[in-house]
């Protein structure tokens, strides 16, 4: 359990925890010679069953609240400090708000300094604090007055920590490791250092993980539990790692020691943000705030989702875009502060780090976000299925979450597409849908083009389904053609019943058209030629071989000049020859390795960067490599 301090400057924290503890957590010489906090200390106390009680003690003063922020991001329990000679004090509300929008509900009162009052003082100071605390949800803290200077309820309050400690139960470590870096140093002979509280997962000596968001792999070399030496730091443990393959000056406060699975830089996010009654005046769209969330602080821009601005009491969706990147995931409590970092004005949880930058208020993203605000993973799963017509990514879900054993909690009643490492999950009727929208689309295609097949599939997929991940397309379509619903000739989708047969006299033209295209494979006679030979019109030999283009036959590669398609697959491989061997294709090398003139070679790789086999990049053809043609042994037509 990690105890944080909270109370305006000069209340009495430090010399509170030195008190419970024997620990002076003021270590800098700014420190001593002000006598006040400047920076975040650390104080543990071993416990009788061998625990350790960590403690984090934040400075007071109204200009270092980021300070504050960034050591009470991880606390579990509010220690917050009243001076019983000043009483309330603009810091202790805000402290107080801010400790209540991070979530936290367990706590207690220290009412120092009462030798410096008497009786009737400290009873006037503590009905103060119940009543403050008694509209927010730490509402019955108890109260413990005490004295530093001479120890006086210094061992009640203490057996209380103990005790609160015992019955706390254990923050469960599901989940990869994340720790909130909020300090790094070096020591001679042992190099980077940093600590911070671990927010989910284990870690273990000898592991690899990641800077965020920075992206650097580190390995842990060394690490201390709860200011002792350990194999094993866990979700709730202050933990100091030595890390290896990485340099003090690349890690900063705010940074975040994560699992790689977990390495998500953040460019923005959508988040269910309260802003405080407090508030000076309501938030509009694009408004400046500071944003601290974990240990982390950046300038950001705030946009209302559900509004064009939010009031104050308010609550309400927003999206939040940070001046730089930073690590964050479902579920992070975060705070923001106004322009100038004068006064708190919010905070909330965060609900999706892959926010869309368009289409981000309307209706549809509305209802994803209130999906999103279910308290069980499953429950939240389901919601967001009802409303993904195109499917989730249950593993990019997963990582945002982190909830590693998600798949788990998919209801029964869905589809899971498993490609290329990637999982995806639709509900049945969302799968239905596709179906209908693609059948659908071949249908009308065919009734406006019947002298057309259909389009190849990643023509149909742009028309019909372009938001649709491609391994789900893939499955989609194979299922249809396995139960007959489609089929697929040469390239070309089509409905069944829908075909391009010849006529006896067309299927004779064509017979002798294919035998002179194979009679010179690499010099094809023209449409004229061959409207010539066949003492046909040359419309219709165009016609002709366009319905032989749409069943595979032959391809166009320019204007009124086809090539079989063996003939093309004999250039396809000597692109990818050229392009395992000299990283490209130029011109006069592929018109050495395929006899063909200078003017033909070009047609012919212009015809493949048109195909999307290659793209050309000055005076080079480079293969794609998402096209299909360019895994070996694939080829342009069956």
């Amino acid at each position: 359990m990690i105890i944080g301090t909270a109370g305006h400057i000069d209340h009495g924290k430090t010399a509170l925890v030195q008190a419970l503890t024997g620990v002076d957590t003021d270590r800098l010489k700014e420190e001593k010679a002000r006598g006040i906090s400047i920076e975040l200390g650390y104080a543990y106390q071993p416990l009788p069953n061998g625990e350790v009680l960590g403690f984090i003690d934040v400075p007071g003063h109204e200009r270092l609240v980021h300070t504050m922020l960034a050591g009470a991001a991880g606390i579990d329990f509010l220690l917050l400090v009243v001076a019983a000679d000043d009483g309330l004090m603009p810091q202790t509300h805000e402290h107080l708000r801010i400790a209540e929008l991070l979530g936290l509900t367990r706590g207690a009162v220290a009412l120092t300094k009462i030798d410096r009052v008497d009786a009737d003082r400290v009873a006037a100071v503590s009905a103060d604090i119940a009543a403050l605390l008694a509209t927010g949800p730490l509402a019955g803290l108890p109260i413990f007055p005490v004295s530093a200077l001479d120890g006086t309820g210094i061992e009640p309050l203490r057996r209380h920590l103990h005790a609160v400690k015992t019955a706390f139960p254990p923050r469960a470590t599901q989940g990869r490791f994340r720790l909130a870096v909020d300090r790094c140093f070096t020591l001679h002979g042992t190099g980077t250092l940093v600590t911070g509280t671990v927010f989910a997962g284990e870690v273990r000596v000898g592991d690899e993980l990641c800077l965020l968001p920075g992206g650097q792999r580190v390995r842990v070399r060394g690490l201390h539990a709860q200011n002792r030496p350990a194999e094993l730091g866990r979700a709730g443990q202050r933990c100091a790692l030595n890390l290896v393959g990485i340099d003090k000056a690349a890690i900063a406060r705010g940074d975040w020691i994560v699992d790689p699975a977990l390495a998500l830089p953040v460019e923005r996010f959508d988040a269910c943000l309260t802003l405080s009654p407090q508030a000076p005046r309501p938030l509009r769209q694009w408004t400046p705030v500071h944003l601290h969330l974990g240990a982390a602080h950046r300038l950001a821009h705030l946009v209302r989702l559900d509004g064009d601005q939010l009031a104050p009491g308010e609550r309400g969706w927003v999206q939040l875009v940070p001046e730089r990147p930073l690590g964050a995931l479902y579920g992070d409590r975060f705070i923001l502060r106004d322009a100038e970092a004068r006064q708190t004005l919010g905070g909330g949880q965060v609900l999706d780090i892959q926010a869309p930058a368009r289409r981000r208020r309307t209706p549809e993203r509305l209802a994803e976000l209130a999906a999103l605000g279910g308290p069980e993973p499953g429950e939240r799963l389901a919601c967001l299925l009802e409303h993904a017509e195109f499917g989730i990514d249950l593993g990019e879900l997963e990582r945002a979450w982190n909830q590693p054993n998600l798949h788990a909690h998919r209801p029964a009643d869905c589809r899971l597409i498993q490609s290329g490492g990637q999982t995806r999950v639709l509900t049945l009727a969302a799968w239905e849908a596709l179906e209908r929208r693609l059948l659908d689309g071949l249908a009308e295609h065919h009734v406006q083009s019947p002298d057309e097949l259909g389009p190849d599939a990643a023509c149909a997929r742009r028309r019909w389904l372009p938001r649709l991940a491609l391994p789900v397309f893939e499955s989609l379509v194979a299922e249809l053609i396995e139960r007959g619903a489609l089929k697929r000739t040469g390239a070309w989708l089509h409905r069944p019943e829908h075909d391009l047969r010849l006529t006896p006299a067309e299927q004779a033209s064509a017979d002798r058209i294919l035998s002179l295209l194979h009679a010179s494979p690499l010099e094809p006679p023209w449409v004229r030629d061959l409207a010539r030979t066949l003492e046909q019109e040359e419309s219709e030999v165009r016609r002709l071989l366009r319905r032989l283009g749409a069943q595979g036959r032959v391809f166009q590669v320019v204007r009124d000049l086809c090539f079989l398609p063996e003939t093309l697959a004999r250039f396809i491989e000597v692109v990818r020859d050229l392009e395992r061997e000299q990283g490209g294709t130029r011109a006069a090398d592929f018109r050495d390795r395929t006899g063909l003139g200078r003017k033909r070679a070009i047609q012919i790789l212009e015809y493949f960067d048109r195909l999307g086999f290659t793209r050309r990049l000055q005076d080079v053809h480079r293969v794609r490599p998402d096209s299909p043609l360019a895994a070996p042994g694939v080829k342009i037509a069956p």
